[in-house]
């Protein structure tokens, strides 16, 4: 993790990292104003509160709990020696704490993350650089003694190689990556977690049998999410880029909608219109794109490549964004090796979904089989011995796909994690099965897995296949665990030989899609030195339904967006105009402002927290629309998750509402233990909200020029970057 320091007055000092800012001081004695803690003391406080977060984590996943656990901790020091130091932990625990758990919660201590490193004892290294963001990707590389490099299979370099590449070219775009963790739980299986220090938004987790691999595979994930714009999607990318020469891509075309809203003859072709536009609901203003918002110039289209013949189709930026996510995308050495890794994941998806809403149950693989691979079964020896049931199946279907499964239980949560892994080699296929179903999970955290059930209608749900897409921690049928499988096992195996054994890979993969009668699109991106691609299979490879075109699009941000950022200069008939959108709309009440309009807003402030029904609350007591406040007050303390500071806060108006609504109340007969209760400052901004002197109390001014919304602008910068790489591609080839 980066943190940046800066110097304030004396000897303040004010530390950022992530959407953090924490100020350290010194004391008096040490000619400090004494206004916050110490260096120093934040070391020894980050220690205790590490200790205790790994009690409340043993406690909540036993149900135990914690209001009456106490913990302290204390740090001798060496008179002789004061960098000598013993610091002691104590914990107080309430009689009626088994000793079994008494001992657990003592063990949980010792794992503590902040003790662990102290013991290793880091080494750090002090050193002048020109400029600080400069050299990052240094932290990237692994130590390697192999001169020959190391090959694994479906790569067509070596790992060192790999990632020397594709740090180079992150280098070269300006951001600078820092890994924030690795994991390694059990033999053979790795992940880690990387991120754009500038721009921590834009993250990636990679996942491997070694750390090299894992490493080069987190590389890979975040140079295909910046070729294919993942990272930026469903935001808003300023009005800068919005009125630019391009938004996305130089080779983009804008169609404007035809009479009638009808859309454009120029997009998607007979066969997609089918599948996209079966009933003659879809208009053009569904498809207008959300990042630039710039509907006058129409709707942004990509070109991609039918794969039958060659042909370009023009698909909108919005219908990729609404129904695909990041399936279908990969960077590679080769652009044959992206395209393995692109069609392996569409074949895990699309076989995983029709596995668990078929709810199958599939073969196992016999023990004969699984001895050919044995660092794969280190690392499941590895989990049975902690406890947790495995299961490895084939999600083949009797042999058609290049699928694997491994499946894990819980047995002190009742929960499972059904994995499913894809490649043209069974063992490589099995390997991303493991190393997908521990990716950036560390053992606790196998304790939030679903519970299976044997209500159908659960596993079908369309969100359930969209929580299996994230992260794997969708429900699944009790069905699936049945002795008898749908299919029998078959050894199967798609992969190629020789120097071009990618190419051959992927000629078989785009054959099966073909003799399944499905027709493939794929666009390439080479803009930034790397070979990447995105291939889509209209009615194959959605992640979510294609009715939210429709009726759950991401382009419901334009009704909002512009009113909601200039949301503090709204007239009055304005804000009217926006309470009845909101409440017309039909939207949910909870859900996120941040998402409905597209904008990362810091989630430590009141913007980061507000809902759709916090925005109209405090609408309506601007302009003092007070029944409709107070209905909106009682809703939002009902169903509060919102930071205590602002339940208290509604908490104050709440009551100021009662007064104001209710003629037999006199505010100033109550006001002064009001003032006790809640405090002088929460009562001034209550009081201010009701008789309008104080407009959306905690919500900051901003406007569509995004001004103090850092982490948002940080994003923009981050696509910036790599905007700037594309342009300075047209220039180069005109």
């Amino acid at each position: 993790m980066e943190i940046k320091v800066n110097f304030l007055d004396n000897l303040r000092l004010e530390a950022k990292f992530d959407d953090f800012t924490v100020i350290a001081d010194q004391p008096i004695r040490y000619k400090g104003d004494g206004s916050a803690p110490g260096p120093f003391d934040y070391f020894l406080a980050s220690s205790a509160l590490c200790a205790a977060y790994f009690v409340k984590l043993y406690c909540d996943t036993r149900n135990i709990p914690t209001e009456h656990i106490r913990l302290s901790q204390n740090n001798i020091v060496d008179p002789e020696n004061r960098y000598n130091q013993i610091f002691k932990i104590q914990v107080e625990l309430p009689a009626d704490i088994s000793d079994k758990d008494r001992q657990g919660i003592l063990r949980s201590i010792d794992r503590c993350t902040v003790k662990k490193v102290v013991q290793a004892g880091p080494e750090f290294v002090i050193e002048e650089v020109e400029s600080l963001d400069a050299d990052a990707q240094a932290l990237l590389m692994p130590s390697s003694t192999s001169e020959a490099g190391t090959y694994i299979a479906g790569k067509d370099l070596p790992l060192e190689q790999t990632i020397a590449n594709m740090s180079g070219i992150l280098a070269g775009l300006g951001m600078k990556i820092e890994i924030a963790s690795w994991r390694n739980i059990v033999p053979n299986v790795w992940s880690l977690h990387i991120r754009d220090a500038h721009s921590p938004m834009c993250f990636t987790n990679g996942k491997g049998a070694t750390k090299e691999s894992a490493l080069a595979s987190a590389l890979g994930e975040f140079i295909e999410r910046l070729n294919c714009n993942f990272f930026y999607n469903d935001q808003f990318w300023g009005e800068d880029i919005a009125n630019a020469a391009f938004v996305h891509y130089p080779d983009e075309r804008w169609f404007k909608p035809g009479p009638n809203d009808a859309l454009p003859t120029e997009i998607l072709d007979d066969y997609c219109l089918a599948i996209y536009n079966p009933d003659g609901e879809l208009s053009g203003s569904h498809l207008y794109d959300t990042n630039s918002g710039n509907t006058q110039r129409g709707i942004c289209s990509l070109p991609f490549v039918r794969q039958s013949d060659g042909e370009t189709v023009y698909f909108p930026s919005n219908l990729i964004e609404n129904l695909y996510l990041s399936n279908g995308m990969s960077a590679g050495n080769t652009l044959a090796e992206a395209q393995v890794q692109c069609l392996s994941e569409i074949f895990e998806r699309a076989v995983k979904r029709e596995i668990l809403e078929g709810e199958m149950a599939l073969p196992d693989v016999p023990q004969d089989v699984l001895a050919k691979y044995p660092s794969i079964l280190a690392g499941i020896k590895g989990l049975e011995e902690q406890g947790f049931p495995v299961l490895v199946k084939d999600a083949s279907l009797g042999g058609e796909f290049p699928v694997m499964c491994v499946t894990l239980m819980n047995p002190r949560t009742g929960g499972v994690f059904a994995s499913f892994g894809a490649h043209p080699s069974l063992e490589i296929a099995l390997e991303r099965s493991l190393t997908e179903l521990l990716q950036g999970r560390s053992f606790e955290g196998l304790n939030d897995l679903p519970q299976p059930t044997f209500e159908g209608q659960a596993v079908i749900e369309p969100n359930n296949f969209v929580e299996h897409f994230i992260d794997s921690s969708g429900v699944v049928s009790w069905r699936f665990f049945s002795a008898k499988p749908d299919f029998e096992f078959v050894e199967w195996d798609f992969s190629g030989c020789g120097e071009d054994s990618n190419d051959q890979e992927a000629a078989t993969l785009f054959g099966i899609l073909e003799g399944m009668g499905k027709e493939v699109y794929m666009a390439v991106y080479e803009h930034i030195g790397a070979k990447a691609c995105r291939i889509l299979v209209p009615d194959y490879s959605e992640i979510y339904p294609i009715d939210d075109l429709i009726w759950d699009n991401t382009n419901k941000a334009l009704q909002f967006r512009a009113d909601i950022l200039n949301l503090h200069s709204l007239s009055k008939v304005g804000l009217r105009t926006l309470a009845k959108r909101l409440e017309d709309s039909e939207l949910d009440d909870y859900t996120d402002i941040k998402t409905l309009i597209g904008i990362e807003f810091d989630d430590n402030t009141a913007w980061g927290q507000l809902t759709i029904l916090e925005l109209r609350l405090l609408i309506y007591l601007a302009l003092q629309k007070y029944e409709q406040a107070k209905d909106l007050v009682e809703a939002f303390l009902q169903y509060n998750d919102n930071t205590v500071e602002r339940g208290l806060f509604y908490q104050a108006v709440n009551v100021v509402l009662e007064m104001e609504l209710d003629d037999d109340l006199e505010l100033a007969d109550y006001e002064v233990n009001f003032r006790r209760m809640f405090g002088h400052e929460r009562m001034d901004a209550a009081i201010g909200s009701v008789n309008g002197s104080v407009r959306f109390y905690g919500l900051t001014p901003t406007s569509m020029k995004l001004e103090g919304l850092d982490r948002h602008l940080r994003l923009i910068e981050s696509y910036q970057k790599l905007h700037s790489a594309r342009a300075a591609t047209v220039v180069a080839s005109s």
